[in-house]
């Protein structure tokens, strides 16, 4: 196995987040090295939910149809207060949207949809699985990365290091950095089984259930015929014991004969965890930015992990290419690690809130969430408190890279630094989804009832694509509505970025602002 000498981007970690980034940066037709230790994709469920968002960045590679026709869709849940229901919860949906709130697929499963996304861009994407990053050093030109290769260690130069190497990062550690933060000692086992069931795919926790007093039990549906089990253990229980099939069989057998699921069962995998509230205060340091684990680690409740994670491989990817390309000066790089460092700390904030909830780290949140379980049996305005909060994108407030808003607008769903809202529209060959235009270029979204001006349609000649949405396109008035124009007669632009955030909007048809914004971001010569 020889690996190159020399190439623009090293990714250290063929994960879903590395393999995303991969795919991301082929579309942009900028080539990379992907270097995964282990022999291929992951084994075990792992993270298992997929966000509407994350289905967006997949559908931006094509993995979007693999990924919904292999995995569970969802939309909601239901919480037990030991054998009573106490919550059933919906999350924000209608029938314009091109994605469900939420996907239950296996880790594996995105891993290989996102290799083969990568692949089907030609051969930029070079992916090397029983490859181990062993030592990282820099300079101001790149990146000098020894790669422990079946063969001998073999140096690749690089001019970019994007580490997405997961929670125990070789990079992250090469660069002396560390995470801060809180690290919960609640543990939770998570296991896999087969079992045929009839059961609606829903998300499912019970508190204190009388299979195994005192715990907390999540479950969800997988493919293949699988639950995913995540239960808590005592504080005093040995891990190591905790994970042994004597100990977690009787536990899962005592859970699925309380709840009816009778039909024989066998185990897949068995794993431990504790939830952590950890990020770095930077994820770019020189030539080297960290993304995924290997950055911040989020906890399971809500959902927000490998979401969070393939966040920053669609932030970095379009900005990595913009500088390779020299479309951008350098500094337009500084703004991933800004706008993902708020996500990171905004994620956090919410899984420390649900982590509290769901294990309970000492006896005043233990004795407040029992207080709020007993009345939410009765009381339907205590229930929300038990929402688990699921994973929603970020507002990307006080980024660098917003710009002031021009003229009066009806909301701020689609103001400078929010994810662009969906909105179906009525297409010449049928339906069409705004976000599935998104993901690889500037779009400017044009709001007009006419002809639009020769300078706005020139503005193609600047690499941005133009979406001109008349009303008799906007038959149920969704996009007008969701991108905060006043009324049907409205004319607005809209600058979307390549990772479908708002960058500016504009009231009229004038796009000198535009330009002079878009101008700002190419690079000096």
């Amino acid at each position: 196995m020889q690996l190159p000498v020399r190439v623009p981007v090293l990714i250290s970690g063929g994960g879903p987040v590395g393999l995303t980034l991969a795919a991301l940066l082929s579309r942009q037709g900028i080539a990379s090295l992907v270097i995964e230790a282990d022999e291929g994709y992951c084994t075990g469920s792992r993270a298992i939910c997929m966000s509407r968002r994350s289905q967006e960045i997949l559908g931006w590679v094509g993995a979007d149809a693999p990924l919904v026709a292999t995995g569970l869709s969802w939309a909601g849940g239901r919480s037990y207060w030991r054998d009573t229901e106490v919550l059933h919860f919906s999350m924000p949906g209608d029938a314009g949207q091109r994605f469900s709130p939420m996907v239950n697929i296996q880790q594996y499963h995105v891993e290989e949809f996102a290799h083969k996304a990568a692949q089907a861009c030609g051969n930029l994407a070079d992916v090397r699985f029983g490859c181990r990053v062993s030592t990282v050093t820099q300079d101001g030109q790149g990146a000098d990365v020894d790669v422990a290769t079946p063969q001998g260690v073999q140096r690749v130069r690089a001019d970019w290091l994007a580490a997405c190497d997961g929670g125990r990062s070789t990079v992250r550690e090469q660069l002396g950095l560390q995470l801060k933060g809180t690290q919960y000692d609640g543990r939770y086992v998570i296991v896999d089984i087969v079992q045929k069931t009839r059961r609606a795919v829903e998300r499912l926790a019970w508190f204190d259930p009388p299979s195994n007093p005192g715990s907390t039990i999540l479950m969800h549906r997988q493919p293949g015929d699988v639950w995913r089990i995540d239960y808590q253990i005592r504080d005093d229980e040995d891990p190591a014991e905790a994970v042994k099939p004597e100990t977690v069989l009787p536990r899962v057998q005592s859970h699925l004969a309380m709840i009816g699921e009778d039909a024989p069962w066998e185990p897949l995998w068995i794993s431990i965890y504790n939830a952590k509230c950890l990020t770095l205060d930077s994820y770019r340091h020189g030539r080297v930015f960290l993304a995924g684990d290997a950055a911040h680690l989020v906890p399971i409740f809500g959902v927000r992990g490998l979401n969070s994670g393939l966040d920053d491989a669609a932030n970095l990817a379009w900005k990595l290419a913009r500088v390779i390309r020299g479309e951008s000066g350098d500094s337009l790089l500084d703004s991933y690690s800004v706008e993902r460092v708020h996500a990171a700390r905004e994620n956090i904030a919410y899984g420390a809130k649900s982590t509290e909830f769901m294990a309970p780290p000492n006896f005043a949140f233990r004795l407040m969430r029992e207080a709020v379980l007993r009345l939410a049996v009765s009381d339907a305005n205590v229930r929300p408190l038990i929402n688990p909060r699921q994973s929603l994108p970020i507002h990307y407030a006080g980024s660098p890279l917003n710009l002031a808003q021009q003229g009066e607008w009806a909301n701020d769903a689609a103001a400078p630094g929010s994810p662009a809202p969906e909105a179906l529209l009525a297409g010449p060959n049928g339906p069409v989804h705004l976000t599935s235009c998104f993901g690889l270029d500037f779009v400017c979204v044009v709001f007009s009832d006419g002809a639009i001006p020769d300078a706005v349609k020139a503005l193609v000649k600047r690499g941005m694509g133009v979406m001109h949405i008349e009303p008799a396109a906007d038959t149920l008035g969704q996009a007008r509505q969701r991108y905060g124009l006043p009324d049907a007669q409205a004319t607005a632009l809209v600058l979307v970025r390549p990772d479908g955030y708002v960058l500016g909007r504009w009231r009229g048809l004038d796009p000198s602002g535009l330009l002079a914004a878009f101008k700002s971001m190419e690079a000096t010569q």
